[in-house]
């Protein structure tokens, strides 16, 4: 039987186990001890470049105190448009904030300090230290009487309706809502069809209002169809088909397409089957048209 490398502990007499065991005993009492005497060695020399930092955390410490205590500037806003983090820098609360929203999600505005207290129910101590900052539309804090635009323009408006092929730019500009720039794009849109067929035709112009139109409809008719110089849709090229205002290059090109597939076009029955036509002015465009 072959004796074992390492003795057992048994082995030993009793006073070698206790010389064993003040041995571990002093080994790791060193290591223990050699521990904590190099983490304060350690703390009591820092590195240069903590050195360096810790110099500076006083300054940093300073302004960024200083910086939680500066309040944001406040600058002129339309109290119409708050955001909820807006409000939330005014100082609203989520329920002030939300009556606002609602508010304006029916497409209603606040005008005034007072309106907006009403709706947000905001405190008056609050509404004091936002209020001198609302700027509002300049409409809005220089109102005119209603009444005294609706006398006005009924006051311009001719007293019998005239042919508007014949009207000039000043019979245009005597109906309120007209000056120089809507009354040039009227003529220039005559010039351009060679006279109206139908007040429908105001429509088209861009830049009138639904006000606007009313007026003209009371002010203008169209009394005798004007002689117009017609389009020969069925020999136009697409170039020529786009002089006339109703033709865009995609309509006059499918207008060509159709006369080379179907033939002539011989009335409004066959414009309806070309693609892209609009169909809703299309007795209007067939008064330009020769077929």
């Amino acid at each position: 039987m072959k004796t074992p490398l390492i003795p057992s502990v048994l082995q030993y007499t009793r006073l070698q186990r206790v010389g064993l065991l003040i041995f571990f005993v002093l080994i790791a009492t060193l290591q223990i001890g050699y521990y904590f005497w190099d983490s304060d060695l350690i703390k009591t020399q820092p590195k240069p470049e903590k050195e360096s930092w810790l110099s500076l955390q006083t300054a940093i410490d300073t302004a960024a105190a200083s910086q939680r205590k500066a309040k944001p500037k406040i600058y002129p806003f339309n109290p119409n448009f708050i955001t909820d983090f807006k409000g939330y820098q005014l100082g609203l609360s989520v329920a002030e904030i939300d009556r606002l929203l609602e508010f304006r999600k029916t497409n209603r505005y606040v005008n005034s300090a007072a309106e907006f207290q009403q709706v947000t129910q905001v405190s008056d101590s609050l509404l004091q230290t936002m209020a001198p900052y609302f700027k509002f539309p300049d409409w809005v804090r220089n109102k005119k009487p209603f009444h005294s635009y609706k006398s006005k323009s009924f006051e311009r408006i001719p007293a019998q309706p005239i042919d508007i092929n014949t009207a000039t730019k000043e019979d245009l500009k005597k109906v309120y809502g007209i000056g120089d720039g809507l009354s040039e794009r009227i003529l220039v849109q005559k010039e351009k069809l060679g006279g109206f067929v139908s007040m429908d035709q105001m429509n088209d112009v861009w830049g009138l209002s639904p006000e606007v139109l009313a007026n003209l409809n009371k002010a203008f008719k169209v009394t005798a169809p004007p002689n117009v110089r017609k389009v020969r849709v069925n020999e136009a090229t697409v170039k020529e088909l786009m002089q006339f205002p109703y033709f865009r290059y995609a309509l006059a090109k499918s207008i060509v397409t159709y006369r080379s597939m179907h033939g002539e076009i011989k009335g409004a029955e066959d414009l309806l089957k070309i693609s892209g036509f609009p169909i809703d002015k299309i007795d209007i465009i067939a008064l330009y048209l020769e077929f």
